[in-house]
């Protein structure tokens, strides 16, 4: 099965390669549903190029166009080199026969906002010229194996881990709605994750009782929406995130082409670090092909899902809909900082600190990489551009570190919490 890692930006994007993924999804900036993220332009394509490597490059496309988006994306596909990208993620048709006539060698994917929940459906973007098809998310495990076997030559790809929405297939106006930012063309603002209270309609009128219940959102005190609830801020409609690691297999058994992360506006250390454990879990099953469940050897980096800012976790409906849960708690779950990474080998043992969050000399510091179990740095040196010993190290500015254990560029660096 193909590993397929979220990249919000080249930075993303070489962590993605360099901690295992097989595949990368990129947005091209303005027509991806990721507007907020960095996304690429259309000058990035030598760097894109240089960064792949042999490895795959999917651009996603997948906005909802309007009548003058089609010209600015015509515009914008004069100077994109063929052969950059590997194939374009798709929910709008209206942008197919534009696709196929100027790239033609490029494949389709079809993007899960498309809603395809049936083997009928895939046929026929399949007789419409997509290679793959991401189906809907509302889709159980079992009635996804049912549209594999029973369309084998269409490549099916399904989410395995990141945030979800709440709405059908990402189709959602609560955005629009209350902020005026459309989710539909890129710019959630993600009104599902805000806390809300119930309280009175100073408004209301004296002869309609039942209509003095407004929602208030905690960051908008006076912006009243008409609602009925319990009394309280709520976040009901906040989503748990989704975690499939431990059912690799059974997605396997199922037929299931690529594991696509949700993810391109998050961290590099995040992107990593579950890029990371997928690809430990992956490993370890190609090692025990006959296992019906995750090997051990792969549980040391699997646990590591549990050290990256994450809502609580859930398999969604690919076991059907089975109990009800409650929503996501408030806020994220956090584990661990991720204080920077390992750069350049300037002498041995000496490299070059990216610091992200500043740390002091003699903090507990853990390391870790694409390969190995995190190490705990016990007797390292922290140095200035001069190569002079300090005590202190913060964002931006150049330093040095040395670990005192094997270390390679693009090494991560972190800290309990």
């Amino acid at each position: 099965m193909e590993l397929l890692a979220p990249a919000g930006n080249l930075e993303k994007l070489r962590y993605a390669y360099h901690y295992g993924a097989d595949a990368a999804y990129i947005g091209l900036h303005g027509f991806s549903l990721r507007t907020r993220a960095d996304n690429f332009s259309t000058t990035d394509a030598a760097a894109l190029r240089a960064l792949k490597g042999g490895r795959l490059l999917y651009c996603a496309l997948n906005i909802y166009f309007f009548d003058g988006d089609i010209g600015r994306l015509n515009d914008a596909l004069d100077r994109v080199e063929p052969g950059v990208f590997d194939a374009f993620i798709v929910s709008d048709l209206g942008i197919v026969r534009l696709l196929q006539r100027r790239f033609p060698d490029t494949e389709l994917h079809l993007s899960t906002q498309a809603n395809c929940v049936n083997a009928d459906a895939v046929r026929l973007y399949r007789d419409l010229g997509f290679q793959r098809v991401v189906p809907g998310r509302e889709l159980s495990l079992a009635q996804i194996a049912a549209i594999k076997s029973a369309v084998p030559e269409v490549a099916l790809e399904v989410f395995v881990h990141g945030a979800m929405c709440l709405a059908y297939s990402g189709r959602c106006f609560l955005s629009a709605w209350m902020a005026e930012r459309s989710g539909n063309r890129g710019d959630c603002a993600h009104s599902c994750r805000w806390g809300y209270r119930v309280g009175e309609d100073p408004e209301a009128r004296p002869e309609a009782p039942h209509d003095a219940l407004v929602l208030e959102e905690a960051e908008r005190p006076g912006e009243f929406y008409p609602i009925i609830e319990g009394e309280g801020f709520t976040e009901i409609l906040s989503s748990r995130d989704l975690c499939m690691i431990d059912y690799l297999p059974a997605l396997r058994d199922a037929g299931i082409d690529s594991l696509k992360i949700e993810g391109r506006m998050k961290s590099v250390y995040y992107t990593s670090v579950v890029t990371r454990a997928y690809r430990a879990a992956l490993n370890a099953m190609v090692a025990a092909p006959n296992a019906n469940a995750l090997p051990a050897s792969a549980r040391p980096f699997t646990d590591e899902l549990q050290r990256v800012s994450h809502r609580d976790y859930t398999t969604g409906f690919y076991f059907g809909d089975g109990e009800i849960q409650k929503p996501a708690s408030s806020g994220y779950r956090r584990e661990s900082l991720y204080l920077g990474s390992i750069g350049e080998e300037v002498a041995p043992g000496r490299f070059m600190l990216e610091v992200k969050n500043g740390f002091r000399r003699g903090e507990p510091v853990e390391l870790l990489g694409p390969d190995r179990a995190a190490v705990v740095l016990t007797d390292y040196r922290l140095l200035d551009r001069e190569g002079n010993d300090v005590e202190r190290v913060i964002h931006h500015g150049d330093w040095l570190i040395e670990p005192g254990v094997s270390a390679r560029a693009l090494d991560l660096l972190r800290r309990a919490l």
